[in-house]
């Protein structure tokens, strides 16, 4: 194996002085039909001494450790310890890390491996493949799939990350927080007038028939000037971060009580415990949503800011007020997280069946184009509870409106606006997916970057 090394090193070692800079290293694997990127991790986890340049001991040894970890990885496919791995091999491990995927997906996998055609990989296929590739474990097919990407469109809804226990240990797991929680607070800013014209709608009902989207924003920068189109953007942005924490936290709880030690968590438990996290999450922070909507529907002057809004509530209202809506709320957790998870899987499952031919590995753009499109249907389902529960934090404020629960607002709005009613403001709330999706993406990854996480 040491020859194979030596002779692997004398052919990226263009210059021949015995070292390898970035650039040969990349130029030489790119020949090699190995991406520039990988070249690039190579190279910083394998230039030891830090001097710029790879010698042949650093070489070696960046290749020697990494074929321990491609063994441990190969073992542990190879149920049955005959030295290949098979398509049902493939399939059974998926099914422990909790991914269900055709025998006829497992193969296609097994196709972009194996070398000699036999349909089945053996050690030195395996390595040959794997060599310069940073994909060293089956949980990373897993990964490339994992359904977030630091995606945010303004959702309280969504089911929390996943994370694996080397990313939890080495502290992986704060780092991807926290670079969601900024790229939410980025994304969220820069979506807020789309939101805010979005709860006017909802709450104003069969007022804003008349209110289209460029209506809508001329009325709101003559009454309030241009900086009202961010109002209550504060309240939203300011719960990230206490959500995130407790929705992280419960769904570990959660999924230690639903599944036993050692198994792998599927999506039938991921949704369970997703959704209750949620629930979880949502009871600690909802009366910050009711101060968002109220901030975002109050006229200008009406309240000073965040703690004046809460304290005028609190004086006027009591304090029930601050849960107004939390029943539909609650509610709409459970289609939004299932259609979400649901549509995700299906996707993926089509792409793996048609588009998978020479990697697992889909690209950034199919990925954010999954996620979205799964969590506008996740949307869709749950958006009549969600209009529901922002009519019921507003209605205080809203003259003339008889204060309804839940059944008696949905009986009065279908039978006033019909069923349109409760779709009312869809319009701009599907208009800020997109954008809100692309800001939320690129701020992830850049945060991703600063704070040194590192790449699937």
């Amino acid at each position: 194996m040491d020859a194979f090394y030596e002779e692997l090193f004398s052919y990226l070692d263009h210059n021949e002085d015995g070292t390898l800079d970035i650039l040969e290293l990349q130029e030489g694997l790119q020949d090699i039909g190995v991406i520039q990127d990988k070249g690039k991790k190579i190279f910083t986890t394998g230039d030891v001494n830090k001097d710029g340049k790879l010698d042949f001991e650093e070489f070696m040894k960046y290749l020697k450790d990494h074929e321990k970890q491609m063994k441990l990885a190969f073992k542990s496919l190879d149920k049955n310890n005959d030295g290949r791995i098979e398509a049902s091999e493939i399939v059974q491990s998926l099914q422990i890390l909790g991914l269900t995927i055709s025998k006829q997906q497992a193969e296609l996998i097994l196709q972009s491996i194996d070398a000699d055609g036999t349909m089945t990989v053996d050690w030195n296929e395996w390595r040959d493949y794997f060599l310069f590739n940073p994909v060293t474990d089956i949980e990373e097919i897993i990964r490339f799939w994992k359904h977030s990407t630091g995606i945010d469109i303004g959702d309280s809804l969504t089911i929390p990350d996943e994370f694996t226990e080397d990313e939890k240990k080495s502290g992986q797991w704060w780092r991807q927080l926290l670079a969601g929680g900024v790229a939410g607070a980025i994304s969220r800013t820069s979506t807020a007038p789309l939101d805010r014209l979005k709860v006017m709608m909802q709450v104003h009902g069969s007022k804003s028939e008349k209110m289209n989207i460029y209506g809508g924003f001329r009325q709101m920068v003559k009454e309030g000037g241009i900086r009202s189109l961010w109002r209550g953007n504060g309240t939203n942005v300011i719960k990230i971060a206490p959500e995130t924490a407790v929705k992280f936290w419960a769904y570990e709880q959660y999924k230690k009580l639903l599944t036993e030690e050692g198994q792998k968590v599927g999506t039938f438990e991921r949704f369970v415990s997703g959704s209750m996290a949620g629930a979880t999450a949502q009871t600690f922070i909802y009366p910050l949503e009711v101060l968002k909507t109220r901030l975002a529907v109050g006229k200008t002057g009406q309240y000073s800011g965040m703690f004046d809004c809460a304290k005028k509530i609190l004086k006027h209202e009591k304090m029930g007020a601050f849960y107004k809506g939390y029943v539909p709320n609650l509610l709409g957790i459970i289609p939004y997280a299932g259609i979400d998870l649901a549509v995700y899987e299906l996707l993926k499952s089509h792409w793996l069946d048609n588009f998978a031919k020479d990697s697992v590995n889909p690209g950034v753009m199919v990925l954010l184009g999954c996620g979205a499109l799964s969590s506008t249907c996740g949307q869709l389902a749950s958006y009549p509870l969600a209009l529901v529960r922002t009519r019921m934090q507003a209605q205080a404020m809203v003259e003339g409106t008889p204060q309804l629960n839940m059944v008696g607002l949905f009986r009065r709005i279908i039978s006033k606006e019909g069923l349109p009613g409760l779709y009312r403001g869809i319009t701009p709330n599907f208009m800020k997916v997109l954008p809100a999706v692309g800001i939320s993406y690129v701020v992830y990854e850049n945060m991703r970057q600063t704070l040194g996480v590192t790449q699937s």
